[in-house]
Order: structure tokens, then sequence, then C-alpha cells
């Protein structure tokens, strides 16, 4: 078996020098020579070609059920592993979006929602939290309506703050690894449809109280689907990066008493 290892081992290290089918085919051949050397001393050793070949047809006999077995073992593994690739991949592009814009977002839609009190509790996430308190608070906040107190809202200045992002939502949305990923597709469209509706108006002062309304009513749209996403992203950071999931708690949007530095003891 060393022989074998050292064998491979040694072709695997000439791989990139020589094309794949070429490769495939020089490891072919060592493994059957491997083989036939193996039967070989076999045959020299104990001198019975009986029950070599009674147990050569034998495990031949035995092969498409371990060809079989070995293929649906392999393809699970290898989708498992692809899985937890494109998740991760779709995680990081996720931090990038709350990192570049989506707390600044999530900061102002609160700013301006009057019914933001009646679900704060839920919104400030805690340390301590388990998985049985973040699937509460998204469960509440996923049948939670936001409101939009349209006075408050300077659109004009709002626009301008999304304008200054529209090539890194573009970017996103050009982005392969989060096409399976519906929640997140959701917020970016929602996100984006609110751009373009705030780039179509040229003046706010003249946009009757029903057009602002309708307005109000996108913002309520991309800022329920950031919330619920929002949610499952401080999970994830928890979970798998402890030290992001500390900056983020630091820097919560919904805490008005949140504080960046470090608090001592």
């Amino acid at each position: 078996m060393r022989i074998a290892e050292n064998i491979i081992s040694l072709q695997l290290k000439e791989m990139p020098l020589m094309k794949p089918n070429r490769f495939i085919m020089l490891l072919s051949i060592t493994l059957v020579s491997l083989s036939a050397i193996l039967f070989s001393i076999q045959y020299l050793v104990f001198r019975d070609t009986r029950d070599t070949f009674f147990y050569l047809f034998q495990d031949i006999a035995f092969l498409p059920m371990q060809v079989m077995l070995v293929t649906i073992v392999l393809d699970r593994i290898m989708r498992i592993t692809e899985k937890r690739e494109r998740l991760t991949k779709q995680n990081m592009v996720i931090g990038t979006f709350f990192s570049e814009m989506g707390a600044e977002l999530l900061k102002y839609f609160s700013s301006v929602d009057p019914n933001i009190e009646s679900v704060r509790e839920n919104l400030v996430i805690k340390g301590s939290w388990t998985d049985k308190d973040y699937k509460a608070a998204s469960i509440h906040l996923a049948a939670y309506q936001p409101g939009i107190a349209i006075d408050k809202v300077d659109f004009e200045k709002f626009k301008n703050t999304l304008i200054g992002h529209r090539v890194f939502l573009l970017g996103l949305l050009e982005n392969q690894n989060l096409l399976e990923h519906e929640r997140f597709t959701d917020v970016l469209w929602a996100t984006f449809h609110l751009l373009e509706e705030l780039m179509y108006r040229k003046d706010f002062s003249k946009s009757p109280r029903s057009d602002l309304e309708h307005l109000a009513g996108d913002m309520k749209r991309a800022y329920q689907n950031l919330i619920c996403q929002w949610i499952d992203y401080m999970q994830h950071l928890k979970i798998s990066y402890p030290y992001l999931f500390s900056l983020a708690l630091r820097t919560n949007p919904f805490d008005p008493t949140s504080k960046v530095e470090v608090a001592g003891k």
C-alpha cells in the first residue's frame, strides 16, 4: 500500500504539468500494473491459482454494489460540501451588504417608524440569546407591520443616500451566489425598486400626499424584508464569527443605547 501511495502522490505532484486525460490514463495503468504485481506475488508465495481467481471473481461480483454505494455516499458528501460553500459565500455577501448600507438603512427606517417601540425588545439582541430566542424574535417580526411617518422622512436626502449605493446594489444583483437565497434576493429587489421610484421623482415638494404614501409603502416593504434578514444574519454571526457578532451588538441600529466602545468591567 505504501508503494501505491507513493506512486499516486508522485503522479499528483506532476498533474499540473500534464493534461487531465493523460494523468487519468497513467494513473489507471499504474494501478492495474500494481494489481497484477500483487497477484503475481500472491501466486509465488501460495502457489494456488484456484483460490486466487475465486476471490478475484468474488470481489468483481460485489464491485457494482460497491460502486453504487460509493457513488451515493460521495455524491451526498459533495452536495453537502457544495451547499456549505454556497452558504458561506452568501453570508459573506450579506455581511458586506449590512456593513456597506444595510445597517444604515435599518437605523434610518427605525427612526421614522412610529411603531418601533412595540417590537424593539425583539430587535435589541443580547449576547446571551439562544436559538430559541432568535426563533421567537423571527416569528414575531415576520408578522410585524412597520409604519413610516411621512412627515419625518427627508425624501431628497434619502434618495441621494441610496443613489450613492446604486453601483453596489447592481453588483449584488449580478452575484450568482445569491440566486438561491430567496429572502436576501427579496431584500435587494425591494431596496432597488425603492431606489428607482425615488430616482424618478425630481421635486418631492411638489409630490401629492398620495404619491408620498406610495413611496412610504415601498419603504415599508424594504424595511420589513431587511428586519427579517438582519435577525438571521445576527444569528449566523453569533455561531460562526463571534468577534464580528460582538461588533454588530455594539452597533445595533435598533438599540439607542448602543456604543461601539467596549465598556470596562
